[in-house]
């Protein structure tokens, strides 16, 4: 019976996330979903990625957290349109949520959507919110056994953004078979190895994404 509700909830947000797709697709906008464990980076890499960009790709987020609004009020201060979701303890986001927020957004003046998903490795890989890609940004201290323990997460994602490179020196963490065991999992996935803090490959990572818009 579990499999069963389960396959049902997952096959109506497939359906409400298509049709978030043909709202996006209809007003010309690119949607990112950006996935990734709390405390990866995933806001430092989303105001790196609008500060760099800003000038040439007019970006709107919607910013998803079980609660508070700390996270939007940053992407606030960069200057773009921001909409917050607080889930009220749901461990990601789905189609519905973004559904009833996209009148607050204002697609018709926007080239790219960006949606920070709730902080999690596990749920928000099984929900589609209407996105033409899933990234996942991977702090390099959660260690390099994550691909193999969550795989899914890798599987979705076009790119993986390991993010605080500058701690290389102070972890133990083998980069190498992380990156591997990623590769393992999605052959055709993008890795950019970044520092939010020091700006270390941040411009190849914005310059990959703004060519798809």
């Amino acid at each position: 019976m579990k499999v069963k509700v389960v396959t049902r909830i997952l096959e109506a947000n497939e359906r409400l996330a298509e049709e978030n797709r043909k709202r996006f697709k209809e007003a010309g906008v690119f949607v990112m979903n950006l996935m990734g464990a709390p405390g990866a980076g995933k806001t430092s890499l989303l105001e790196k990625t609008i500060l760099e960009l800003k000038t040439r790709v007019r970006i709107g987020v919607i910013e998803g957290d079980i609660a508070g609004t700390d996270d939007a009020e940053r992407i606030h201060n960069t200057g773009v349109p921001v909409v917050q979701i607080n889930t009220g303890g749901a461990c990601h986001l789905d189609a519905n949520m973004i559904s009833e927020v996209l009148p607050e957004m204002p697609l018709g003046e926007l080239d790219m959507v960006i949606v920070e998903n709730v902080g999690n490795l596990v749920c928000p890989a099984e929900f589609k919110v209407g996105e033409d890609i899933k990234a996942m940004v991977l702090s390099i201290t959660e260690g390099h056994d994550k691909p193999l323990k969550y795989p899914l997460m890798f599987q979705e994602s076009a790119a993986l953004v390991l993010n605080k490179v500058d701690l290389l020196p102070y972890v133990n963490v083998d980069m190498q078979k992380l990156k591997n065991d990623a590769i393992s999992l999605n052959p055709k996935l993008k890795i950019f190895e970044v520092s939010c803090k020091t700006g270390e490959g941040l411009h190849r990572w914005t310059e990959w994404l703004n060519g798809l818009k």
